[in-house]
């Protein structure tokens, strides 16, 4: 049986407010297996977005162990963490945040470029990413001339492009309307599928999470 690609354990994370102690996360255990597709749903204030944080090694202050396809996240320096979540992990928010004076192209190929991939290689698999979620005929546009699910769609390519362990996706369609969302889910459960990534997909939608293949519920910093 193949390593979790996550495993955190005993995951805490608490904050100062008003000189009063709030637990977000409190003991969270889990893993992700290697082709898993995992949603995480809670209602807003659950701790869902600290959780991901969390995962994705954006910031610190966490209690307990976080293990990113087989390294132990919990020690390493600043600039481990940032080699680790470049080469190993893909992100997806709810707003694309592309580039706004690069092409959809070129916002797939530059992360690549980032983790050392040449010109040429980097934008055969931006191509092909962007063929595989139809986009091949938008691939010299800007995001200003794309719609929001085709911005949305670059975005999941962008994440994707160099090939991650983990794809940590936070209400990634909570701003597209349902027809669009439905269809937007659909090419990224495909391709994080045929990929062989691990997911975790935090939503409050409990129809689209009915769709991945295990639902945890956040409660309080609780998993539930």
């Amino acid at each position: 049986m193949s390593d979790p690609v996550i495993r955190l354990t005993d995951l805490t994370r608490s904050f100062e407010q008003g000189g009063e102690r709030i637990d977000v996360l409190r003991g969270v255990n889990l893993s992700i297996a290697p082709g898993e597709i995992v949603a995480l749903l809670g209602p807003s204030g659950s701790g869902k977005s600290t959780m991901l944080q969390a995962v994705g090694l954006l910031e610190g202050g966490f209690g307990g162990k976080i293990e990113i396809a087989g390294a132990d996240a919990t020690g390493l320096s600043a600039d481990e963490r940032t080699a680790l979540r470049r080469d190993r992990i893909g992100f997806v928010y709810q707003f694309h945040h592309l580039l706004p004076d690069f092409t959809a192209l070129e916002n797939v190929v530059l992360p690549q470029l980032v983790a050392g991939t040449a010109r040429p290689q980097a934008e055969a698999r931006a191509r092909e990413l962007l063929d595989a979620l139809g986009l091949s005929e938008r691939v010299d546009h800007r995001p200003s001339q794309l719609s929001g699910g085709e911005q949305q769609r670059v975005a999941v390519a962008r994440a994707l492009a160099n090939r991650p362990a983990l794809v940590l996706a936070d209400e990634p369609t909570g701003n597209l309307d349902e027809k669009t969302s439905d269809k937007v889910l659909a090419q990224f459960l495909d391709l994080v599928r045929g990929a062989g990534s691990a997911a975790l997909v935090a939503t409050h939608n409990e129809r689209l999470a009915a769709r991945m293949d295990r639902v945890l519920r956040l409660q309080d910093g609780v998993l539930e």
